[in-house]
C-alpha cells in the first residue's frame, strides 16, 4: 500500500480509522463494498493493472464484497491522468467488446485457482456498468455534479495543470471524468475504494461526492505502480513494456526473466507472495524465482516449468536439439505470400506491427532465425517449406515456431 486516507488519530472513529470500520464490519456481519473501476479503453490487462486485481482478491478472501465496476459509460470519454493530449474516443462497441475480454482475463469462465477475482463464492463479487446510472443522467443532474467542483481544482489537477501551463488544449467533457468516476462510489455505495498513486484526484472526488449526497464516504487505498520491462518507466501499454495478462506461457516467462536487477524486488513484492526472506540470495536465482512464480499464477505449475526450461533451450541452444522440442507459440505462414523479403515477413506473421518496424528491429540486430542473427532486411525466402518448422525469435523475449496451416 502506498497511501490511505483519511488516516485520522482517532482510531475509535469508523468514519476516519479504515481498520475502526473493518471492526465495525465484523461485528454487525455486514461486509465492505471495496469498489475498482476499469475503463475498457483496450482488450488487455497487464501486470501492472494485476496488483489492484490481487488487493481486491484478498479483500473477497478476507469476505467482503469486491464491486468491480466496468467503465463502459466513462471509458467513452476517457481518463485524462496522465495523458498529454485528448483520449481518441471509443464508440460503445468498441467499449463492450474490450470489456468482455477483461473479464475473461480477470477469470471469468476460467480455472477458479488461476483466477484473478472469486467469480465463484456468492456474494463476494458485483460486476456492474457504469451506464447503468451514467447514461440515465438528465441535464439537472449534470449540473448538479458541475456544481460539487471548480475550474481551481480541476486545474490542480497535475495533468490538467501541465496542459493548461503548455497551451495544450483542455476539452471540456475532459472535465466530467472525475465527477463521473466519482459518481460511481455514489451509485454502489462505496466504503473503499482502490486505486494507483496517480488515481488520488479521482478517488477523493469519489469522497467529495458521497458526502454531497449525504453518504458516509469511502476511504481510498492507492497501490503502487509497476514498472516497466525496461525498468524505468510505469509499466504501460503505450509505451509497449509490458506483460499481459494473456500473454503465452514462454513469452511471459521469458520478458520476466530479463527484467532489469533493479526492479525485481519490487516484482517480488507485488505481483507475488513468495516468502522473500527464503528465496536464494543470488539475483539471478531470484528474478528466475520472480518469473517462474508469475507465470504459475496464471499457467499453472506445468505449464510454468516447461516455459522455464524452453527459454532456456531457446536463448542457449540456438539450432540444438533443445530448441527445437521446445514448446513454443506458433506462427502461420498461410497467408506470406512467397517469395516474401524478410521485414515483410516479420509484419506478416505478427511479429511486428508494420513493415517499417520490422526494417529497424532487423537493421538493430533484434532479429534471428533459428538462432542466426537476420542482418538483411530485404533476405528473401523462396516458399514456405523451407520455413516451415523454424523459430524466430524477435529480441531476448518472443519467440514464434513457423508453421504451414
Amino acid at each position: 500500500m502506498a497511501d490511505l486516507f483519511p488516516a485520522g488519530a482517532a482510531a475509535e472513529d469508523p468514519d476516519q480509522q479504515l481498520r475502526a470500520r473493518l471492526d465495525q464490519a465484523e461485528r454487525r456481519g455486514v461486509p465492505l463494498r471495496v469498489k475498482l473501476g476499469i475503463d475498457p479503453t483496450g482488450s488487455d490487462i497487464h501486470l501492472g493493472h494485476s496488483i489492484l486485481f490481487r488487493k481486491l482478491r484478498a479483500f473477497q478472501d478476507a469476505g467482503h464484497t469486491a464491486v468491480l465496476i466496468i467503465g463502459d459509460f466513462t471509458a467513452r470519454i476517457g481518463d485524462p491522468t496522465g495523458k498529454s493530449a485528448t483520449r481518441v474516443q471509443l464508440s460503445a462497441a468498441e467499449v463492450e467488446a474490450n470489456a468482455d475480454t477483461y473479464l475473461v482475463q480477470l477469470g471469468l469462465g476460467q480455472d477458479p485457482e488461476r483466477a484473478l477475482l472469486d467469480f465463484h463464492t456468492p456474494g463476494r463479487l458485483e460486476v456492474r456498468r457504469n451506464s447503468e446510472w451514467l447514461a440515465g443522467l438528465d441535464l439537472p443532474k449534470v449540473i448538479e455534479l458541475l456544481g460539487t467542483s471548480t475550474v481551481g481544482q480541476m486545474l490542480a489537477k497535475e495533468d490538467f495543470a501541465n496542459r493548461y501551463g503548455s497551451g495544450t488544449p483542455i476539452s471540456l467533457h475532459e472535465f466530467l471524468y472525475p465527477l463521473l468516476q466519482g459518481y460511481d462510489s455514489v451509485a454502489i455505495e462505496a466504503d473503499l475504494e482502490l486505486g494507483g498513486t496517480d488515481q488520488k484526484f479521482n478517488v477523493a472526488m469519489g469522497r467529495d461526492l458521497q458526502r454531497h449526497f449525504g453518504q458516509r464516504p469511502q476511504f481510498g487505498m492507492l497501490l503502487p505502480i509497476l514498472p516497466g520491462l525496461d525498468g524505468v518507466q510505469k509499466m504501460s501499454k503505450s509505451l509497449g513494456n509490458t506483460v499481459g495478462l494473456s500473454d503465452d506461457p514462454l513469452s511471459m516467462y521469458s520478458k520476466l526473466e530479463k527484467v532489469p536487477d533493479a526492479v525485481v524486488e519490487d516484482y517480488l513484492t507485488l505481483l507475488t507472495n513468495l516468502d522473500l526472506e527464503a528465496l536464494p540470495a543470488n539475483p539471478r536465482e531470484r528474478q528466475k524465482a520472480m518469473a517462474l512464480e508469475i507465470t504459475r499464477q496464471r499457467h499453472g505449475a506445468a505449464a510454468a516449468s516447461a516455459a522455464q526450461a524452453d527459454a532456456a533451450s531457446l536463448v542457449g541452444g540456438a539450432q540444438g536439439a533443445g530448441a527445437a522440442d521446445a514448446e513454443v507459440p506458433e506462427a502461420s505462414l498461410a497467408a506470406v505470400n512467397f517469395p516474401a523479403k524478410a521485414f515483410y515477413l516479420l509484419s506478416a506473421v505478427g511479429l511486428c506491427a508494420s513493415s517499417s518496424e520490422a526494417r529497424r528491429q532487423i537493421q538493430g540486430g533484434g532479429v534471428k532465425l533459428d538462432g542466426l542473427k537476420l542482418a538483411d532486411p530485404n533476405q528473401e525466402f523462396a516458399g514456405a517449406e523451407a520455413l516451415a518448422g523454424k523459430v524466430l525469435q524477435l529480441g531476448k523475449k518472443t519467440f514464434r515456431r513457423l508453421v504451414l496451416d
